[in-house]
């Protein structure tokens, strides 16, 4: 009983995890549309996009069809009402760049818990886990840069994709060592949010070749 207990936490955390990364991804999504002067349905649909699109990656990847953005509405809801709550409010929201850049770190964090997690779950050895992790918390990013004409965050010398890889070892590392429970799980979202908000501010980029 208490192991169903447990297991019964673990899924509440992961869900609600999920569902916070998908709507801080949707809004920074939208707030990148805002600065592009996308429309409504552009700003939602950038939103979904970002917001969805790294989880439908790690779904297809482990077998999980249909990906949960289509089978469990929760997801949708979540994404469409905060790209129309960052529509509406952002003339409110100053120094959009700095918004999205804020609300991009929160997602990378949570999504590489949640991706981690996700293919642990599944039986995913743990260098595939890890390489999981990093896509389902990049995709999203990459499919938002791409639709409004920036060149992605993680191809260029930002320290992005790193910082995820980083995190999803963390996170195998931690559930490999039995503290897996959301503590320690959350803890890691804030140091992976921190770590690539640092990565900004201090201008730590990796090497790129010098023509």
């Amino acid at each position: 009983m208490q192991g169903d207990l447990r297991g019964d936490e673990a899924l509440s955390f992961l869900l609600v995890a999920d569902l916070i990364g998908v709507a801080v991804f949707a809004a920074s999504g939208a707030s990148a549309a805002i600065v592009k002067r996308l429309d409504l349905f552009g700003v939602g649909f950038v939103g979904f996009v970002a917001a969805l699109g790294g989880g439908i990656l790690r779904d297809l990847v482990i077998g999980a069809v249909p990906p949960l953005a289509f089978a469990d509405w929760r997801y949708a809801l979540a994404a469409v009402l905060a790209s129309i709550a960052v529509f509406w409010l952002h003339p409110q929201l100053t120094r959009l760049r700095r918004t999205v850049l804020v609300l991009d770190a929160a997602g990378l964090g949570l999504f590489t818990v949640t991706g981690t997690l996700k293919a642990l779950d599944v039986g995913v050895p743990p260098v595939g886990a890890c390489l999981i992790g990093m896509l389902t918390a990049i995709g999203g990013g990459l499919a938002r840069d791409l639709l409004t004409g920036e060149i992605p965050a993680v191809l260029q010398r930002d320290i992005y994709a790193i910082v995820a890889l980083g995190g999803a070892i963390l996170v195998t590392i931690l559930r490999e060592i039995g503290l897996s429970g959301p503590a320690p799980m959350a803890l890691a979202a804030v140091l992976m949010t921190g770590l690539r908000l640092l990565a900004l501010r201090r201008r730590w980029s990796a090497p790129i070749a010098v023509p």
